[in-house]
């Protein structure tokens, strides 16, 4: 029997269904981890806009939800045990999801840990990092004289970019097998492009990364969800 929805977030962004999953997010490589991740699950879910403004994320609402006041965030009405589950951090709800659904993460216990350690790279260190970079090169930090912040966090996306670059070789996808981690990982390589970092980063040197997000970005899921929740017009 689906459980019904209770959560103080409701008041702000209610549940059309609230027998679903409940999908709190914006289109950012962060969230479009997890669009991908449901999309490519087949999951049934509902997504809710939340932008970055304070208005939305520092909002009472939505820290009700997460206290980071961070997107993405999740609700399943149907966790474990049948109980109510809310999460946010959006590799705490990759691991959920393939948990969940049975897919996307291997059952056994190497492949399975070696998996959440790609998963953690990308979160521990190319999320950080280039979204550091993102900020003194193409955001505000990009006005200081003083170079030295964008130069760092540009090398350090470079070092990162080898360790990719290195890890696909003679693979398509970052286990061989399409996985969460590649969930996590492909967009936030494409945020180079957005960033208009790839100059500085040297991505015109790497062969395998690029390869790797044009196989990402071709899957119909991942083309779907790369704009869930949907951005007014």
């Amino acid at each position: 029997m689906p459980q019904t929805l209770s959560h103080p977030i409701t008041t702000r962004w209610p549940a059309k269904n609230p027998s679903m999953l409940q999908f709190y997010s914006f289109p950012t490589p962060n969230g479009v981890k997890v669009s991908v991740a449901l999309e490519e699950m087949g999951l049934e879910y509902e997504p809710h806009l939340v932008t970055l403004a304070d208005a939305d994320v520092k909002s009472e609402a939505f820290l009700s939800l997460n206290p980071n006041n961070k997107i993405p965030a999740i609700i399943d009405p149907n966790g474990p045990d049948g109980a109510q589950i809310e999460l946010f951090e959006s590799g705490a709800i990759l691991i959920y999801l393939a948990e969940k659904s049975g897919q996307f993460l291997s059952a056994d216990p190497k492949t399975k840990f070696e998996t959440i350690q790609w998963l953690m790279f990308q979160m521990g260190g190319v999320g950080p990092m280039f979204g550091q970079l993102g900020f003194f090169h193409k955001f505000a930090g990009a006005t200081m004289d003083d170079k030295t912040a964008r130069d760092r966090y540009a090398n350090e996306a470079k070092r990162l970019l080898s360790v990719v670059e290195s890890r696909l070789d003679g693979r398509e996808w970052m286990m061989g097998e399409y996985s969460i981690a590649d969930m996590a990982l492909a967009p936030w390589l494409n945020a180079l492009d957005f960033y208009g970092a790839h100059d500085i980063t040297g991505f015109a040197d790497l062969t395998n990364v690029p390869a790797y997000i044009e196989r990402f970005y071709a899957r119909p899921a991942v083309q779907r969800a790369k704009n869930i929740p949907a951005r007014p017009a």
